[in-house]
């Protein structure tokens, strides 16, 4: 089974980029399922339903969230209706939305997908670890992948080591910059701490400069922060796993667009 994981989609150059890239992408590669970080696709922060459907109509199998999951408010809704729409597994009980999916091929092959966050400089949360411990424990498929939305690359290597052979790939979302070290851990779990975003490299982390710059050297704000609106870059992995084992087989970085040095389609 081929995945293809797309990391944090921000703004309207991040879903101008996915659009664009896309197609060939698909082409090239031919995934089996293909997996979206959705959070900060509404003009930087969180996801509507519009631009949901909109990011399914390109070919999602899946959206992941993260802190900015309820953001939008209007997206509460959508949650409770669409299953394909994931949000952290570990907010609380109670909490609208699910955290994991089974998404079923057409060949009757299925992958989980399961959606985790850190608790490490993030909103106070449930165990992350306790957590994929529960959600493990009754699926019907060994091939899993999670997309972890921490903020320190400590934790996602915690958690990563943690699920090491009980879970396909663990990759991580939320720092909005791709990391290089890309690799399948001792157990059989593919690895890579942080995806990248899917936007306007020539930003901080997706924004405009002006806003965070103002924030850092003056530690004031008086800016709005917004989204960059130039050409984006699309920013992910492509994992290929064992069908039967669940292991992974491959993991490699993605990257189509300006300002990062591209990745070749084969």
């Amino acid at each position: 089974m081929r995945i293809i994981f797309i990391g944090d989609v921000v703004g309207s150059a991040g879903r101008d980029a996915l659009q664009a890239h896309i197609t060939p992408v698909f082409q090239k590669l031919k995934p089996d399922v293909l997996v979206v970080n959705g959070e900060n696709a509404a003009h930087g922060i969180g996801i509507t339903p519009r631009i949901a459907d909109e990011i399914f109509a390109l070919g999602a199998d899946v959206i992941t969230l993260g802190n900015h999951a309820f953001d939008k408010k209007d997206i509460m809704p959508y949650l409770a209706e669409n299953p394909r729409i994931i949000r952290p597994a570990n907010y609380p009980n109670g909490t609208v939305g699910q955290g994991l999916y089974v998404h079923t091929l057409k060949d009757g092959r299925k992958l989980a997908v399961i959606n985790i966050m850190g608790r490490l400089f993030m909103d106070a949360i449930d165990d992350p670890f306790a957590k994929m411990d529960e959600l493990l424990a009754n699926l019907p498929t060994k091939c899993v992948f999670v997309d972890v939305h921490a903020e320190a690359t400590s934790e996602k290597q915690c958690i990563a080591a943690y699920c090491d052979g009980r879970v396909s790939a663990v990759v991580g979302t939320h720092t909005h910059v791709p990391s290089a070290d890309a690799r399948i851990l001792a157990g059989g779990t593919a690895f890579q701490s942080d995806a990248g975003m899917t936007g306007d490299y020539d930003s901080i982390i997706g924004m405009k400069r002006d806003a965070p710059l103002e924030n850092f050297t003056k530690k004031v704000r008086t800016l709005k922060m917004e989204p960059a609106e130039g050409a984006g870059t699309l920013c992910g992995v492509v994992v290929d796993i064992d069908d039967v084992s669940g292991k992974a087989l491959a993991i490699e970085p993605l990257r189509r667009g300006p300002h990062l040095k591209e990745t070749p389609l084969v």
